[in-house]
C-alpha cells in the first residue's frame, strides 16, 4: 500500500504543478492554433493527403506534436526536483526508485493529455467533425504514446545536470521525431524520397499521428499502417521505455 500512496502522491503533486500553470495551459491553447491557421493555411501539398484539406491532414498531427513537446518537456521537472532539494527527499522516501518513476510518469503523462484534449476540443472550433465516439476513441492512444515519450525525457533528464543541457538534448530529440513522423507532410508517396519513408518506420511517433489520422479522420485516410498495428508498436515502445527509464532511476546515487 506504500508503494500506491507513493505513487498517487507524486502523481498529484505533477498535476497539481501543472494545473495552477496558467501561462501553460494558456500557451497550449494558442500554439497548436497557431500552427492550424498559419501553416494549415498557408502549405498546400501536392498529394498524399487525397480530398483532405491541409488542416484536416495536419490537425491528428498537431495532437502528436503537443503530446510529444509537453512529454519530452515534463523531464524538467526532474532537474528542477534536484536543484532545490525535492528529489534528494524523494529518493529517500521509504518507496522504491520504481515507484518513484512510475509517478512522476504517470503525472506527467496526465498533464500531456490534458493539453492533448485542449487541441481536441480545438478541432470543433475549426470546424472539424469530432463526437465523443472519435474522442473515446483517440484518448488511449493518447495517454499510451504519452507513457512511452515522457520516460524518454525523464530517463534524459535523470543523466542531465542543468536546464540548459537538457534543453539541448531534448530539442535534439524532439524535431527530428516530429518533422519524421508525418504530422505536417505526407511520409509516403511517389514524390517522397525512399529514406524519409524507411526512416519514418523506425519512429514510434509515426505510429501514433497514423492511429490517431485513423481514428479522427475514418475513410477520409487511407492508414499507412492497421490500427492494431500501431496500437501494438505503441505499447510495445512503452515498455521498452518505461522498463529503461525505472533502471536508469534505480542506478541514481
Amino acid at each position: 500500500m506504500s508503494e500506491i500512496k507513493g505513487i498517487y502522491t507524486l502523481w498529484l503533486r505533477e498535476v497539481k504543478r501543472y494545473l495552477r500553470d496558467r501561462a501553460r495551459i494558456i500557451s497550449s491553447f494558442f500554439q497548436p492554433l497557431l500552427w492550424l491557421v498559419i501553416f494549415g493555411s498557408g502549405i498546400r501539398f501536392s498529394g498524399g493527403i487525397g480530398e483532405l484539406s491541409t488542416q484536416q491532414y495536419i490537425f491528428p498531427g498537431i495532437i502528436g506534436q503537443t503530446l510529444l513537446f509537453t512529454s519530452m518537456f515534463m523531464g524538467i521537472s526532474v532537474i528542477w526536483d534536484r536543484e532545490f532539494g525535492f528529489m534528494k527527499e524523494i529518493m529517500v522516501a521509504p518507496i522504491s526508485r520504481v515507484s518513484i518513476f512510475l509517478g512522476k510518469m504517470l503525472g506527467a503523462s496526465t498533464d500531456a493529455v490534458i493539453q492533448g484534449i485542449i487541441v481536441f476540443v480545438l478541432g470543433l472550433l475549426l470546424g472539424l467533425q469530432l463526437d465523443v465516439i472519435i474522442f473515446m476513441e483517440a484518448l488511449p492512444i493518447m495517454l499510451l504514446t504519452t507513457f512511452g515519450l515522457v520516460s524518454v525525457g525523464l530517463t534524459i533528464a535523470s543523466f542531465m545536470e542543468s536546464l540548459e543541457s537538457f534543453g539541448v538534448i531534448q530539442s535534439f530529440i524532439n524535431l527530428p521525431l516530429f518533422f519524421l513522423s508525418g504530422a505536417l507532410f505526407p511520409v509516403r508517396g511517389e514524390s517522397v524520397p525512399v529514406w524519409l519513408s524507411t526512416v519514418s518506420n523506425f519512429n514510434p511517433l509515426t505510429y501514433a499521428v497514423d492511429a490517431l489520422r485513423t481514428i479522427i479522420l475514418g475513410g477520409k485516410w487511407q492508414p499507412l499502417y492497421p490500427l492494431h498495428y500501431s496500437f501494438a508498436i505503441i505499447c510495445g515502445f512503452d515498455i521498452i521505455m518505461i522498463a529503461i527509464g525505472t533502471f536508469a532511476f534505480s542506478r541514481r546515487k
